[in-house]
């Protein structure tokens, strides 16, 4: 007779497994939703400047520095989702005939393409992780004292988030496609 924390040659671990996909696929939906949201924040501030622009005569304080960190930050908090959903640019051309026509192969080219992901955007997470310790430890702002100043904090932070996810997306994609090979193409 089995234990009650193995039913059925279940594992508790393989129970949990599908519970932790899902809060992972939660996640990477809720910060690409947040990148999408943060898209039509950036939509507003650039209007509010063009109507500033055209009614006042002066551009709004803090505009064309907060669009560039949110643009940075919007990319990275929405790479995630395209690598999950394998809409990442590479030649289609020759990738996809390949890995249809030699399945087992073409996991392995994933795999390369995968782990080359992974460390490239690891290490952009790397020498973030050093661009937030130093804007931290400065307190390094945007904008012009006096007139409009934000901590560049915060964007670090969001932008180290996403490339930090989308690193560990790469990592789960290069040992799905592993798996894949080791079981003989078979799904």
């Amino acid at each position: 007779m089995t234990g009650h924390t193995e039913r059925a040659g279940v594992s508790e671990a393989e129970r949990r497994l599908p519970l932790l996909r899902r809060s992972w696929a939660f996640l990477v939906d809720a910060l690409a939703a947040l990148g999408t949201l943060l898209i039509g924040v950036l939509m507003l501030v650039i209007c509010a400047d063009a109507v500033a622009r055209n009614t006042m005569g002066a551009s709004l304080p803090l505009v064309s520095e907060l669009g560039a960190l949110m643009l940075v930050m919007i990319v990275y908090l929405q790479l995630a989702t395209t690598v999950r959903a394998d809409r990442l640019a590479r030649t289609e051309i020759f990738f996809t005939g390949f890995r249809e026509s030699h399945p087992r192969a073409g996991s392995l080219l994933s795999a390369v393409f995968d782990a080359v992901g992974a460390a490239t955007i690891g290490g952009i997470a790397w020498s973030t992780v050093r661009i937030l310790e130093k804007d931290w430890k400065s307190g390094e702002y945007i904008g012009v004292t006096g007139i409009a100043t934000l901590p560049t904090w915060p964007f670090r932070v969001l932008i180290l988030l996403g490339v930090t996810v989308a690193a560990i997306e790469f990592l789960m994609r290069v040992a799905a496609a592993l798996r894949f090979a080791a079981s003989g193409g078979a799904k």
